[in-house]
């Protein structure tokens, strides 16, 4: 409906009066052309601008948006959280005392279940970033592995939102993260550890393979074990 549509409009129509002869004279051929408030428009009320909790690409403006001031604070102390037991190593088979074990992984699978998987692979690179300045291939090699364990299982436990998806995000993590090593230790240590593959290759079955799996059976079930009240106590921080 137009605007106009209930505007009267005032009309200057040119008449010749006959006491004033060639004088112009402005007639009013309609009525009050003024918008009485009876008839004005309402007023279309302004969309207010909050940025959407599900906008993956918003910045967030307190509690809502992926990358909220809130959620930035928790992912900044599980980077904390993850650095720190970074340094906490420890080897876990005989014999083969370089191959050590930390708890960080667990804080990357914590953070991946409770944030998704970016939470994963940001907690997972930057809770390494110290031992870069210290063994970068042996960063790398970290990496590789951490990334391997814990996004896919955080990818599978966000579509898969139960006990049951959490077990198969786990073990598929696992899975992934294992073939990862292998691999990296085909590929990586050769290049900086003075070994030849053939040398890496023969430590495979008595010491690689064990310690891994090892690693991630200590890792997956510590997660599935603390992840619950872990996510209770984020739920009541939140509120």
């Amino acid at each position: 409906m137009s605007i106009f549509s209930h505007t009267h409009i005032h009309v200057r129509a040119i008449v010749k009066n006959d006491d004033l002869p060639g004088s112009v004279q402005p007639t009013d051929t309609a009525a009050d052309s003024q918008v009485t408030p009876a008839t004005a428009p309402a007023a279309t009320p302004v969309a207010d601008a909050a940025v959407s909790p599900k906008d993956a690409h918003s910045t967030g403006v307190g509690d809502s948006g992926r990358w909220s001031t809130r959620r930035i604070a928790m992912y900044a102390c599980f980077v904390a959280l993850s650095m720190a037991l970074s340094f906490v190593e420890f080897p876990l088979i005989p014999g083969v005392p370089w191959l050590k074990y930390d708890p960080s992984g667990i804080v990357a699978l914590v953070a991946g279940f409770a944030y998704g998987p970016a939470a994963a692979l940001i907690v997972s690179i930057l809770g390494f970033v110290p031992h870069l300045f210290i063994s970068p291939w042996g960063t790398l090699m970290a990496w590789l592995v951490a990334i391997g364990l814990s996004v896919p299982a955080a990818v599978i436990y966000r579509r898969m939102h139960t006990r049951p998806g959490a077990v198969l995000g786990l073990v598929v993590g696992a899975i992934v993260a294992l073939a990862l090593a292998i691999l990296g230790n085909l590929v990586i240590t050769p290049m900086y550890a003075h070994m030849t593959v053939a040398q890496v290759a023969a430590l495979i079955v008595p010491a690689l393979l064990p310690f891994n799996l090892a690693k991630y059976a200590i890792n997956c079930v510590v997660t599935f074990l603390i992840y619950k009240p872990v996510s209770e106590l984020l739920n009541k921080s939140a509120r």
